[in-house]
């Protein structure tokens, strides 16, 4: 659903050579000193540029996380979303408790000429080596950089891992709700065509995995977006690629302009602001280590250290509400934090309101305090002039005749998530001009 651009006369503020213009149907307010042609070029030669990521976390206390992987392969989809004509891989064990053996590791297209997902085209099957290494070691707390890989894939273009441990991996470093299938099996099975092996299918995950870049002269650099199970995805479907940062990317690509930015999810489902994932909170809510560690904590993983960051947008805070009752001045100073980090490390930053949460399931869970702590931070946000632009996610998705509550079409059942035409909603509430 395209939300039409609602434009309203521009309103002027006293700061610096900045101009204020809100642009109603869309839910952008711009402020900064930059002005809406200035769009910037792609440059001239390739160069490396983050075009899908994900944010890792801890294992869960139990389960197959915690126990990790033995002699066992893995198979993961990921989406580029603008391509290019090499590629690397990063992997990461920054959770893990030991070093972890890669015993082999491979990059491909998928086969579009079956129905299986997780079937690779092998004539485009290549090994990955790390600094010449097939078979590198992770060490603890670490990362590894593949070696770039001369393996076109297009815009949104979708690729194939598959990653060999043949020890104990102890723990995992992970992503929890991937919202994509990914694949085990016993074995070395990274070279297999076919994924017949792989006989566990997961609808949850990504395991070691962190990131892809491209090497690209189409774009000007990547777009991360910080946040929570709404940047996260939760309620699109499995392997249906429908998150709203999915489908920005989509419409930027479709932009006539060319040039267009990559988007990099590093939505974690759970994340706060202030708060760990273990840490409990109000309606029963137990809290769990697999939903990462503060978005402060994150900044440097997820967001400063991607390939080519050029903007960040920041869209987090409701989990901060209703599972610890935080103070709006206590939500709104982490805010103000992520804003000037980013700017010091040189990007565009841009805020995102706080949609709807009433009816969320749970005593305490949603209350008339929180719903004002929640209007305080969104009031703070459209007054102020230190984000380079703001969107306004609660203007377009709340219901105006109840606007505590999600509008009934975007409402994914649960009162705080999206559909997918919620999350397309999302997506068109950025202007483009912003990201460019």
């Amino acid at each position: 659903m395209r939300l039409p651009l609602l434009l309203r006369p521009p309103q002027f503020r006293p700061v610096a050579v900045a101009t204020v213009l809100s642009l109603a149907g869309s839910g952008l307010a711009l402020s900064g000193s930059f002005a809406a042609d200035d769009v910037p070029s792609a440059a001239g030669g390739p160069q490396w540029i983050g075009s899908w990521a994900a944010a890792v976390t801890h294992a869960e206390p139990a389960g197959f996380t915690n126990a990790g992987l033995n002699n066992q392969s893995t198979r993961f989809i990921v989406r580029s979303t603008v391509g290019g004509d090499r590629i690397r891989v990063r992997l990461s064990n920054l959770y893990g408790e030991q070093p972890v053996q890669v015993g082999a590791a491979t990059v491909a297209l998928p086969n579009t000429a079956t129905a299986d997902e997780k079937d690779i085209d092998p004539a485009t099957s290549h090994a990955l080596t790390f600094s010449g290494s097939a078979s590198p070691t992770l060490t603890k707390g670490g990362e590894l950089l593949s070696d770039p890989v001369d393996l076109p894939v297009g815009d949104l273009g979708s690729l194939v891992i598959s990653v060999y441990f043949p020890v104990p991996t102890g723990p995992v470093t992970w992503h929890a709700s991937s919202r994509q299938n990914s694949f085990y099996g016993a074995g070395n099975l990274v070279t297999d065509a076919g994924g017949a092996g792989y006989t566990t299918t997961r609808a949850c995950c990504w395991l070691f995995l962190s990131g892809v870049d491209v090497q690209t002269a189409r774009s000007n650099g990547a777009v991360v977006v910080l946040g929570d199970s709404i940047v996260d995805g939760i309620a699109s479907s499995i392997s249906g690629n429908n998150r709203w940062t999915d489908q920005l990317a989509e419409r930027l690509l479709a932009d006539a302009r060319g040039g267009a930015p990559s988007v990099l999810n590093v939505g974690l489902a759970g994340s706060r602001l202030l708060h760990d994932g273990p840490e409990p909170g109000d309606a029963g809510f137990p809290g769990f280590q697999q939903l990462g560690v503060n978005a402060l904590a994150r900044l440097d993983e997820d967001v400063f250290s991607q390939t080519r960051p050029k903007a960040v947008i920041t869209n987090i805070g409701v989990n901060d509400i209703w599972m610890n009752n935080e103070s709006a001045e206590r939500v709104i100073g982490a805010l103000r934090q992520v804003n000037a980090q980013a700017k010091e490390h040189g990007l565009r930053s841009i805020a995102g309101t706080i949609t709807p949460f009433e009816g969320l399931a749970g005593e305490g869970a949603w209350t008339p305090a929180k719903e004002a702590t929640r209007q305080a931070v969104n009031a703070y946000l459209r007054s102020s002039t230190e984000f380079d632009a703001l969107v306004d996610f609660d203007l377009v998705m709340r219901d105006p005749d109840h606007p505590s509550r999600l509008r009934a079409e975007f409402d994914s059942g649960d009162h705080i998530h999206p559909n997918e035409a919620g999350y397309q909603a999302m997506a068109d509430a950025v202007p483009l001009t912003v990201l460019r």
